[in-house]
């Protein structure tokens, strides 16, 4: 596997974005009633990256899947509280996927929050569907703590997101 994961840069910050938004819709994760406020979220990698660090996974200068790193709350932490980092947004290319791209944009994620003075866990929220993202932050070691589930939409009670984290 030829694939480098690194900071996105201003120039596939479109790119990213549109291989963000289009693996929310192919997936089906988008199907509620605010999707088109989320899919702007999701295409929005220059506010993400001007709050956040967003890491691109690259083959032949080709982006193939991006994730956002917070290191330490601010504006894009979700459940992140005092010493935790958050990883947020992960996708991956259709036709990337199954080569352990998404795997190795958590592993960047977890190998950064290890770096960041003071962190001593990453979370995340997952959508209950996600089976597959799912799989691959149990093989790395994330546990469930269904004590942190929450709902972004309130109204909306079947979009409950799972929480994960992972002690370092």
């Amino acid at each position: 596997m030829d694939i480098a994961i690194r900071r996105a840069t201003p120039e596939e910050y479109e790119t990213l974005g549109e291989i963000t938004a289009q693996a929310y819709l192919g997936d089906g994760l988008l199907d509620f009633g605010e999707s088109d406020w989320y899919l702007g979220e999701l295409r929005d990698v220059v506010k993400r990256a001007a709050a956040a660090e967003v890491l691109v996974a690259v083959e032949h200068d080709r982006v193939l899947g991006g994730v956002t790193f917070v290191p330490s709350g601010g504006p894009m932490a979700d459940i992140a509280g005092p010493g935790e980092a958050e990883i947020r947004m992960l996708a991956v290319a259709p036709e990337a996927r199954g080569r352990g791209v998404g795997e190795a944009l958590v592993r960047a994620c977890t190998d950064r929050a290890r770096a960041t003075e003071g962190c001593v866990r990453i979370v995340l929220s997952t959508q209950r569907t996600m089976h597959s993202a799912h799989r691959i932050y149990e093989r790395l070691g994330f546990t469930r703590t269904p004590e942190r589930d929450w709902n972004p939409i309130p109204h909306l009670d079947d979009i409950s997101l799972l929480a994960y984290e992972l002690e370092l």
